[in-house]
């Protein structure tokens, strides 16, 4: 069972030195317990590849924690080289997160885009990098603190990607409300730019894609079988997010066996004036369903 372990690691060499206050980790470690996350482990370490190699792999290998944070080392400084380190000691990497939250910080400045931070995972554990300052970290962490919670449950899943071959069904997340994500959405900080919120629920339908689409004459669809690739999903709403006048975009899609009427997925797209909002929210759902996901039809 996955337990909500963390570690957060500060790579400053003044930090290491003692000539500046760490303000950044115990920021995330904030951000981190608020989620419900236990951190276990915190460090200060000098930018130092062999050093930060020797950090990640304890917090991986020993430590065994379900998400490690950097912060610090990913900008164009010769001695910024967490990402170089991250990547020598990954086995896999998840491009998605880096693009998101790239995305998002290309909302607030164009510097967003010097960036280098990586995040991959090693044994059961997700490693992602954040960047030095306190305030991008925490921003760059809350674009994608909750898709993150979805990625550690699926690391210590066995066997999700077979379930739905096997006709096995998947544990999933409550289905959410979409009465929340108004909430939520309304304190973003660039909620005062969006004038409209447009939502999009998919669900499984009696009558076959076929019939629907080109008027074929099929037996009635009796459920679905439903996957998702997750990295897809993150490179989606990251280009939605880039879209002329979206401030706004959040997905949830389920995943298994469905019956006819279950939910197949929630979209939410914020922005300024509806044209935006209507063109962000249709190529959103229009990149999901042909590039993102795996349904078959029963």
């Amino acid at each position: 069972m996955m337990k909500k372990t963390a570690a957060v690691l500060t790579v400053s060499d003044k930090g290491a030195r003692g000539e500046r206050v760490d303000t950044s980790g115990p920021s995330l470690c904030k951000i981190l317990e608020e989620d419900g996350w236990q951190i276990e482990y915190t460090a200060i370490v000098p930018d130092e590849k062999e050093i930060i190699q020797d950090e990640i792999i304890k917090c991986t290998d020993k430590l065994k924690v379900a998400l490690l944070l950097t912060t610090g080392g990913t900008g164009f400084s010769p001695r910024d080289i967490t990402p170089e380190a991250t990547k020598a000691v990954l086995e896999r990497e998840t491009p998605g997160i880096a693009e998101v939250m790239r995305a998002e910080s290309m909302k607030i400045t164009t510097h967003g885009c010097l960036s280098r931070g990586v995040a991959g995972i090693r044994k059961k554990t997700l490693v992602i990098n954040l960047p030095g300052s306190e305030k991008a970290a925490k921003e760059n962490l809350q674009a994608v603190l909750k898709p993150i919670g979805h990625g550690v449950k699926m690391l210590f899943s066995e066997g999700s990607a077979d379930c739905v071959e096997q006709g096995v069904p998947t544990i999933k997340e409550k289905i959410p409300s979409m009465d929340e994500w108004i909430k939520e959405a309304k304190k973003e900080n660039d909620a005062g730019k969006c004038g409209m919120y447009l939502f999009h629920n998919g669900v499984v339908r009696e009558t076959s894609k076929a019939q629907a689409r080109f008027g074929v004459q099929e037996d009635l669809v009796k459920g679905m079988q439903f996957s998702y690739d997750k990295d897809k999903v993150d490179i989606a709403l990251a280009n939605a997010r880039k879209m002329p006048g979206i401030y706004y975009a959040r997905v949830w899609l389920n995943e298994g066996n469905l019956k006819v009427g279950d939910d197949i997925m929630y979209v939410l797209v914020g922005g300024d004036i509806r044209p935006n909002v209507i063109n962000g929210l249709q190529a959103l759902v229009e990149e999901i369903k042909t590039k993102c996901v795996i349904e078959k039809e029963i």
